[in-house]
Parts: C-alpha cells; structure tokens; sequence
C-alpha cells in the first residue's frame, strides 16, 4: 500500500516555489555530515505536497536514502503506545486511571525516597497509573537522576536493569524480568508530581501485554500496523527488508570538531540480528519504519482515528490522547507552551514569551536517533522528518528540525 496520495500542492494551499526550498535546505545539512540522509514528507488533508529522500544509509558504502528506507523510531515509537492504549481503553480492557498494579502486581505498594534522607523511603501518596506511564509521571528512578547510594544498596538490581555492568558475560535480562527489578527500586517522586521522561513506558509495554493477552509486536501488528496497511513496519526488520536499513551515528569530538561516528552499524544491527524479544512500546529503539508507513500512522490520528476506511479509534478519543494530561507542570524538552498528552505533546502556547511557527493544537513527538512528526489539526498539516543521529543536537548548528517545520509552514498560503 502506497503511503498516502499525492496532491496537487498549489490547489492545497502552498506556494510551489516555497515548498521547493524544503529539499535543498535539507541537503546543506547532508553536505556538511550534520546527518548522514534526510527523508522528508508533508501532507495537507490527507494528500502528499512534498516527499524527498537525500543523503546516504552509509557513509561506508555510499548506499543512496530513498523513501523506502527504514528508520529506528526510538521515543517516536511512544504515539503508537498511546493508540495501542486507547484502544485496550475503548475496549474496556484498562483505564487511564487503573493502577498498574493491577497487571503488575509487583507495583502494589511503591515506596518513594525522601528527599535528602538517603535510605529513608515512605509509602507513595496514591498507586502508580497507566495514565502516569504514558505522561512521563510515575516518580520512577532513572539512571542520570539515581543517587549515587543506589549503586552500593541496589546493585544486583541495577545490572539487572541495565543500569551498572553486570560481572558475568550473561545475557541481557528479558524486558518483563526488568519491569519487575524496576519495581524493587524506591520512586524518586510521588505519582503524578513530576516530569521524569520515559522510564514508564518500559512497564507500559507489560501493561498493554497483560491488558491484551499479547505480546505487545502481535498487539500493534494486529491492532495498528496491519490494519493501516504499515507493511514494511515492526518492531525488527522485517525479513527482505535489510537492504533498506542504514546505519545510525553519533557525535563525537575529534582533533577536526565534532565529527559523525557509527552508534549502530546496519547490518550487524540487533534490530536485523535480535532475537525478536525485546518489543518496547517507546524504548529499545522502538519500531522500525519507513516515512510512508509513519505518514499513515500520523495521518490516521489526524483524521479523527480513520484512514481509508479503516477506523483505528473513535474521534472523541484522539481528542483524549492529545488533550492536557498534566496541567501547568513544565515539559523540559520543550519548555513553556507544551504539555503531554497520552503518548504525544501538544502545543498551547500558553507562558511562552514567544509564539512557534505552528498552531494552537499541533502534537508529536521525536525520537533519540534524530527522528520527528507533528501533526497540525487546525491546518489539517502533517511532517514526518526522519534521519538516523543519536544526539542529534550535539552536532553543532544542526537544527534540521526546525528548519523544516519553518520552511514547510512559511510554504503555506
């Protein structure tokens, strides 16, 4: 399946030499080695006015992008957790508000560490929720904000989770053996009082397994993927599908500046080599996809949970997932004018001392390896803007992003 119509761009409202700036934009970032490849598309309701693929999977091999490769999704994968969300919600399998502990019972009765006290822990002040996975407000611990008395009194848990070297060649611990040592480990917040990005969707992914009765990749497979005609998406790389997979880079200081270095080679990859077990609904780099696929993804949500005839989720609940799930309470990634909704941000613009270039209403997100969408309701406008650079931001002046939501916003007339 294609991945949404084309359109005539002047008839949907752009200015045609606007929008032709978009690629060559893109392409100074290429020239410079700030990225390796950028793929690019726009869509106005639900037609493409721009989709462009630049740049190289590799700079080894030289191997050109095109629209058909495919992404590791990373945090961009966190969306689709809140659709598979709501739909377990719509089927009355879970609520926003159920206690996780109700499907993880090992979060039956959370201890919180209190300030400045170390060793010294209290009973959390109400249950861990769904609704705190998806908004990033459990009062989870995670290893940049641990204390450093955590690596002598927590240890065995720690290299359980990942978190400190294990002593032993032993293989990684399966993701529902480090929900469950993620458990042992005091909150460092009360629930619901404070922003501590992505440590809950690990346990989310566990909750939608035992909410489904599924592994989670059978659950989007079944529920997200399959049904939106996503076929070149999974969780790994689908079998026929290597040759479109590129490898990922990272920042690195050297005697020349900072210079891209391969993270993640393609092929040798455990996306392509996994055993297919570790399916984190945000996390582990997350899905792998292709710009077509995720447009479809994004463009679903856009129209209200339908694309193409195929209803995913009812309108009322998108109106769900991206209204306000947690007040004033800032969101450090982006500052004043955002908050969170069940799997996305959304822009209110409210305490900023400046509007963005984009609506009252605009949602999305990004993921660790330089990927990123939003989605414009009020302009029926949709981005997908995909490369593959962890630390993106790192690279100096490499502010792809943002130039092309300006470019794709300053085409419109």
């Amino acid at each position: 399946m294609s991945a949404l119509p084309h359109g005539d761009a002047a008839a949907l409202g752009f200015d045609l030499k606007r929008l032709a700036a978009i690629g060559p934009a893109m392409q100074s970032y290429i020239d410079d080695r700030r990225v390796p490849n950028l793929v690019t598309l726009i869509a106005r309701r639900g037609e493409i006015v721009h989709l462009d693929a630049r740049g190289v999977l590799s700079f080894e091999t030289g191997k050109p992008a095109t629209i058909t490769s495919l992404f590791r999704m990373f945090s961009n994968t966190k969306p689709l957790a809140g659709v598979a969300t709501c739909i377990l919600y719509e089927r009355g399998l879970l609520t926003p508000d159920d206690p996780i502990s109700r499907f993880l019972p090992e979060f039956h009765d959370n201890r919180v560490q209190i300030p400045n006290a170390p060793g010294m822990t209290e009973r959390a002040r109400r249950r861990i929720t769904v609704r705190d996975c998806l908004t990033n407000t459990t009062g989870f611990v995670n290893p940049g904000t641990m204390p450093a008395a955590y690596r002598e009194q927590y240890a065995d848990v720690l290299k359980t989770l990942g978190w400190m070297r294990r002593d032993d060649d032993a293989p990684t611990p399966p993701p529902r053996e480090r929900v469950r040592a993620l458990a042992e480990l005091p909150l460092m917040a009360h629930p619901g009082e404070y922003f501590g990005y992505h440590v809950g969707y690990p346990v989310l992914t566990e909750v939608i397994a035992a909410a489904s009765g599924q592994r989670v990749d059978e659950f989007f497979k079944e529920n997200i993927f399959d049904p939106l005609g996503m076929a070149s998406t999974g969780f790994y790389v689908k079998d026929g599908l290597a040759a479109h997979f590129g490898d990922s880079y990272v920042p690195r200081e050297s005697d020349d500046g900072v210079q891209l270095e391969v993270f993640d080679r393609g092929e040798t990859s455990e996306k392509i080599t996994g055993s297919g077990e570790f399916c984190v609904g945000g996390s582990s780099g997350g899905i792998v996809t292709n710009v077509g696929d995720y447009a479809r993804f994004g463009q679903m949500l856009l129209n209200g949970g339908e694309l193409d005839g195929v209803r995913i989720l009812g309108r009322k609940t998108v109106d769900l997932m991206i209204g306000n799930h947690t007040g004033d309470m800032e969101i450090p990634m982006t500052g004043p004018g955002f908050h969170w909704g069940l799997g996305v941000a959304t822009y209110h613009g409210r305490n900023r001392l400046a509007p963005l270039i984009r609506s009252v209403g605009t949602y999305g997100w990004g993921g660790a390896a330089g990927t990123t969408y939003w989605a414009d309701p009020s302009e029926e406008l949709l981005g997908v803007c995909l490369t593959q650079v962890m630390q993106a931001g790192m690279m100096p002046n490499n502010d792809y992003q943002e130039t092309f939501q300006r470019l794709a916003y300053q085409a419109l007339v």
